[in-house]
This record gives C-alpha cells, sequence and structure tokens, in this order.
C-alpha cells in the first residue's frame, strides 16, 4: 500500500481489481480544506484515459511489476511468440493482448513486456520502428521535404501519412507515441 502523495508517472496501481498506470498527477493544496492530488489514469486493458481525484494522503494498492525486454519471434496461428534472449523462454500473447501495438511488430523487434505474476499485461513498443511501405501513390519528380504529403500503407498495415518523394519499397521511421512519420532509412 501507498498514498496519493506518492504518486509517480508511469507508476501502477490498482482500483476496483482493475489495473491503471498514471499518466501524470498534480498535487494541489487550496487555501481552505485538505490538499488533494488530480490524476490521469490509464486503464490497461482496454487503454482508455480517465481522471480521478483523490484526498491528499489517501491509501492506494500500488502494484509491483517486472519490465523484461523481449523479441517477437513469430505469429502461432492467433497468438504473437515472444523470446526472452537472456534465458530463451519463449511467451504466447494473444491478439487482444497486443492490442495496437501489433502495428509497430515486425520478426526481430524488441519490446518492453510488463509481468504480473508471472503473465503479460501490457506491451511497450519502442519509441521508434523501421518499418517498409508496401503500398503509396507513385513519387513525382521535383517533390521536396516541405511539399504535401500522402497516405502509405506499411508491412503491418498501419497507414501514416509520408512526404511526397517516399515510394514503395522504402523504408522509413515511425514515432510509436504520434503514429507519424520521422524520417526515411
Amino acid at each position: 500500500m501507498t498514498t496519493s502523495n506518492d504518486f509517480k508517472n508511469g507508476m501502477i496501481i490498482r482500483m476496483n481489481n482493475v489495473l491503471y498506470t498514471i499518466v501524470e498527477f498534480l498535487h494541489v493544496k487550496p487555501g481552505k480544506g485538505g490538499a488533494f492530488v488530480r490524476s490521469k489514469l490509464k486503464n490497461l486493458l482496454t487503454g482508455s484515459v480517465i481522471e480521478k481525484t483523490f484526498r491528499g494522503g489517501e491509501k492506494v494498492e500500488d502494484v509491483t511489476v517486472e519490465r523484461t525486454p523481449l523479441e517477437f519471434s513469430y505469429m502461432n496461428v492467433d497468438n504473437y511468440v515472444f523470446m526472452d534472449n537472456k534465458t530463451y523462454e519463449q511467451f504466447e500473447v494473444t491478439k487482444e493482448k497486443v492490442g495496437a501495438v501489433k502495428d509497430y511488430i515486425v520478426e526481430g523487434i524488441e519490446v518492453i513486456c510488463y509481468f504480473l505474476d508471472n503473465e503479460i499485461i501490457l506491451i511497450e513498443p519502442p519509441i521508434s520502428v523501421n518499418l517498409k511501405v508496401v503500398e503509396t501513390q507513385p513519387g513525382v519528380k521535383g517533390n521536396t521535404v516541405s511539399g504535401g504529403s500522402k497516405p502509405a500503407t506499411l508491412e503491418t498495415g498501419l497507414i501514416v501519412n509520408v512526404p511526397l518523394f517516399i515510394n514503395e519499397n522504402d523504408t522509413i521511421k515511425v514515432d510509436t507515441r504520434t503514429n507519424s512519420y520521422k524520417e526515411r532509412v
């Protein structure tokens, strides 16, 4: 058990048997009344974000999770198979649990997996990934970096807007936090 005074960004807490990670928080000490903590909490299962206000010093159940880097190996029917490169232990994760992270998973990519009671509860992709463009309108000579943009379908099925000079079979770097094009690789 911990209190709302000890909140940190990224901390995982359990409320009503649901796991949340603290996205942001703010300690408020008004002139009248007791202090309180405004927070934004992200549900680890659904990804939805809620706002919750805690009284200062209110007890909350913090959860200790283990962060382990795992490498994606292959798809096994409906499951993603990840491997720990230190122990060579393999873990199967369902499509539902992988969720939107599937848009960044290609063979050999390393992700951070959060374990609670020896079960993967969350998968975090790297900040940026290199993905191959499989479909886009052809580039036209004279298009520049400062020009417009066009949609491009990547090897994982993700669609991002790219500059006009990007062609099929180009490899681009994508920011996983914003789903946006960063640069051509």
